[in-house]
């Protein structure tokens, strides 16, 4: 199977393994936004929690240049080690919400 159709699937099967009831009031929902064509995916919240808004980013991730940029990551879930778990090779995961000299010293890609 094509690398980015099966790193595609991956990212799918972990943002809805990571969806959750949204713990504000019923007038919010989790949504899920699959942008396939420029591939950017995410998980956010929204609505309304008692007059207020609600919007939040859970889980960004993109791919570029065949890695899987892990862009921000607002869950409990240790989401590369997930990847690699699922067979994506270390060196095409990028932990694109640390800086380029940080990512350096990761066992993950600089870019």
């Amino acid at each position: 199977m094509d690398k980015l159709v099966t790193y595609r699937r991956f990212i799918r099967q972990i943002l809805t393994e990571c969806a959750q009831p949204s713990p504000f009031a019923d007038d919010t929902e989790t949504q899920f936004i699959f942008d396939t064509e420029r591939d950017h995916y995410q998980l956010t919240d929204i609505g309304w929690d008692r007059g207020r808004r609600v919007f939040g980013v859970l889980l960004h991730i993109d791919v570029k240049d065949g890695k899987i940029w892990l862009q921000y990551n607002g869950t409990e879930e240790h989401i590369a080690e997930r990847l690699v778990e699922m067979g994506v090779p270390a060196h095409d995961i990028v932990l694109g919400f640390h800086s380029e000299f940080k990512r350096q010293f990761s066992k993950y890609a600089v870019k």
